[in-house]
């Protein structure tokens, strides 16, 4: 566990994240009075690697749950192994021949089976999903609830007694309580509005794009191996791009994938016309392609005239350098 918030933002260094005072301060709060989080922000901005790194800081397990639309309780909470139960069946037919032995008509039989039923329906052939592991870990882990805005609103309010009280209802098992309370992260991307209840379940956290100099240093932490340059011309033209009315606006990730791929190319500065042939990296529709095609021709302006470039005549390749 953490001591204070200096080792949150100390940890979460060793890992590669660069956490802000204010999320180290949620993530020492959350981990210290065992509430959930609720990260909200934009796609991209890094809300599902704070659990990532949230369970390496800690040394425990990432349980995830990716949630989608038409997700219940059964794919998140627990299934029977049927097949597991038909193999024991199996085995133990003689054992349940003698069960049955003396049994008048077919009524009596099926009460002397329904008396067994507990064998059956035990843990034993329980197959446990994300939220049924989470709460019979024999150590802490940390649950990642993901993307939960895609998930409908009725497994919302099925998460309602786990978030609160960390506890499952299994109808078969009776209530199952947590032996080690887990530290859940709950996603969303903004695509609905999560419920007052959920929300006063959860400690808030919103991460927003990073500024210029954030994006910055994350770029020299995890692509150490980009040119300087390189990485500052990437950026720029990123910060750019989001102030733009795109569809689908570029994350870190896109900010990362891009020089990673400049990087492999061996690109040491851009150009536009490398930038052009790039760009389906950092924009995934072909209107933003555009429109990113126009924000770059404005780009170059915009340098030229801060550099005075109409009165040395540079071209507009050199603009970018």
């Amino acid at each position: 566990m953490f001591s204070s918030i200096d080792e949150v933002i100390e940890r979460f260094a060793k890992n590669n994240y660069i956490a802000s005072r204010r999320i180290a301060t949620v993530i020492y709060l959350a981990s210290s009075l065992k509430k959930p989080i609720l990260v909200e922000g934009p796609a991209g901005v890094g809300k599902t690697d704070l659990a990532k790194v949230l369970a390496a800081s800690l040394g425990h397990e990432l349980i995830r749950l990716q949630c989608y639309e038409g997700l219940d309780e059964g794919k998140a909470l627990y299934e029977w192994e049927y097949a597991k139960q038909l193999l024991y069946t199996q085995i133990l037919k003689d054992k349940i021949s003698e069960v049955l032995t003396g049994a008048k008509g077919l009524t009596e039989a099926v009460d002397r089976i329904a008396r067994e039923d507990e064998v059956f329906f035990s843990e034993r052939f329980v197959l446990p999903r994300p939220l049924l592991k989470a709460i019979t870990s024999e150590k802490q882990s940390v649950l990642l609830v993901d993307e939960i805005d895609k998930a409908d609103a009725e497994f919302e309010a099925f998460l309602l007694e786990l978030l609160s009280d960390f506890q499952i209802s299994v109808p078969e098992l009776g209530t199952l309580t947590a032996k080690h309370i887990p530290l859940v992260i709950l996603t969303s991307n903004n695509a609905r509005e999560m419920s007052d209840a959920l929300k006063r379940r959860c400690l808030h956290l919103y991460i927003d794009f990073p500024d210029r100099k954030q994006e910055l240093a994350i770029v020299r932490l995890k692509v150490p191996e980009a040119a300087d340059k390189l990485a500052e011309e990437v950026v720029a033209v990123v910060q750019s791009l989001r102030k733009l009315d795109l569809k689908k606006t570029p994350g870190i990730s896109e900010t990362l994938d891009w020089v990673k791929a400049l990087t492999l190319l061996n690109v040491q500065k851009l150009d536009e016309e490398l930038v052009n042939e790039t760009l389906d990296t950092i924009v995934k529709y072909e209107g933003d392609v555009r429109k990113a095609q126009e924000e770059l021709k404005d780009y170059v302006r915009r340098v030229r005239a801060r550099r005075g470039a109409d009165a040395t005549g540079s071209s507009d390749k050199d603009l970018l350098n």
